[in-house]
């Protein structure tokens, strides 16, 4: 039975894919495990980024959010809001408690100058008596001179000495009220003290609910991008519940397993070509920033069940920040793909291997 010409050209056609196939299928097992030669190894991994989870520091309801999952935020960019008027409550009475706390002060140093001004009164006291007694005790002892030469009667000598007594007696009262000031002064100052005391923690209070309020704006703490929106506007969330979770893409990076064989030999600041699955046409260059100091067996996502049987150590090959902010919008996590390490730092990149970056 003959075959026509357009059967036979797409029996050709199928043939020559098949084959094709085949040896590309041949080519990238050699390759992916001897590599691009000696001083090359490469293990299989996923693209990776720092998540910070963006939360309420109180608890409360969240009033409203301002980004969409997906969208770029800068450090310092409000993302969302809790509800304050709780908040605006407390500061509103801490605001009262710090005014009521001042009048009482200024009453409280009204009270000083008061208990001061008995104190001038009762120092005057003391002091016009012990004047009364000087005058009374000269006069006493003129009596005692003029009693002894017979010029004056003994009756006029009782009288001078029972003022005398009586005006020390006046001293000494006026002297205790003078004391009595002088504790009322300092029993004022001392509460003067306590209720300076009482303007400064209202002062703090008031301090501590702005914090609060301002807390209550959540920013972002870093340039990043959107992952997920955890929660929704009107929900009541608990201290620190999950609002939003970013993606830090200035901390981007790669981590794969290589064999114990190997990993001695990888020292940190090492070379790395990063090809991703997604994207094979581009190259991309990173460093090595992180080598585990143990090994473990590695997860089944990773690597093969072959590899799975070994002993492998964990490395971290990180993207630099510069390259990322340069293609924002590429940056993409849960990418797989190969990283290529240089083993030897003397050996060139092969030309499939070339770093290869979009414009």
């Amino acid at each position: 039975m003959a075959i026509s010409p357009v059967l036979k050209k797409r029996l050709l056609l199928v043939a020559g894919l098949v084959v094709i196939v085949l040896l590309g299928t041949f080519a990238w097992q050699k390759w992916g495990q001897s590599g691009p030669g000696e001083g090359f190894i490469s293990g299989n991994g996923r693209i990776e980024a720092t998540e910070i989870d963006v939360a309420a520091k109180m608890p409360g309801r969240v009033q409203d959010i301002l980004v969409r999952e997906g969208d770029f935020v800068s450090a310092g960019q409000t993302l969302a809001r809790m509800q304050v008027d709780v908040l605006q409550a407390q500061r509103a009475e801490a605001v009262a408690g710090e005014q009521q706390a001042r009048h009482q002060v200024a009453a409280g140093e009204a009270q000083v100058a008061l208990r001061q001004s008995d104190v001038a009164a009762a120092q005057a006291q003391v002091t016009q008596h012990e004047s009364e007694l000087a005058n009374a005790q000269r006069r006493l002892a003129r009596s005692q001179t003029l009693a002894k030469e017979g010029a004056s009667s003994e009756q006029e000598l009782d009288d001078d000495r029972a003022r005398v007594s009586g005006m020390q007696a006046t001293v000494a009262a006026a002297k205790a009220r003078l004391a009595s000031a002088n504790a009322a002064v300092e029993a004022t100052k001392a509460q003067l003290v306590g209720l300076r005391s009482s303007v400064e923690a209202a002062r703090a209070t008031i301090a501590r609910v702005d914090a609060d309020i301002a807390d209550s704006d959540l920013k972002s703490p870093r340039d990043g991008r959107v992952q997920y929106r955890v929660s929704q506007p009107g929900e009541v969330l608990g201290a620190g519940g999950k609002v939003l979770n970013l993606l830090d893409l200035s901390d981007v990076y790669m981590t794969f397993f290589l064999p114990e064989t190997v990993a001695g030999k990888v020292a940190m600041g090492s070379e790395v070509h990063i090809v991703l699955d997604a994207i094979p046409q581009w190259v991309i260059p990173a460093k090595v920033s992180f080598v585990a100091s143990a090994a473990q067996f590695t997860p089944k996502t990773v690597e093969t069940a072959s590899e799975r049987q070994k002993l492998m150590f964990r490395v971290r090959a990180q993207i630099p920040p510069a390259l990322l902010r340069k293609h924002l919008e590429q940056v993409k996590t849960g990418v797989p793909g190969v990283a290529w390490v240089k083993l030897d730092p003397d050996k060139d990149w092969p030309p499939q291997l070339a770093v290869k970056l979009p414009e």
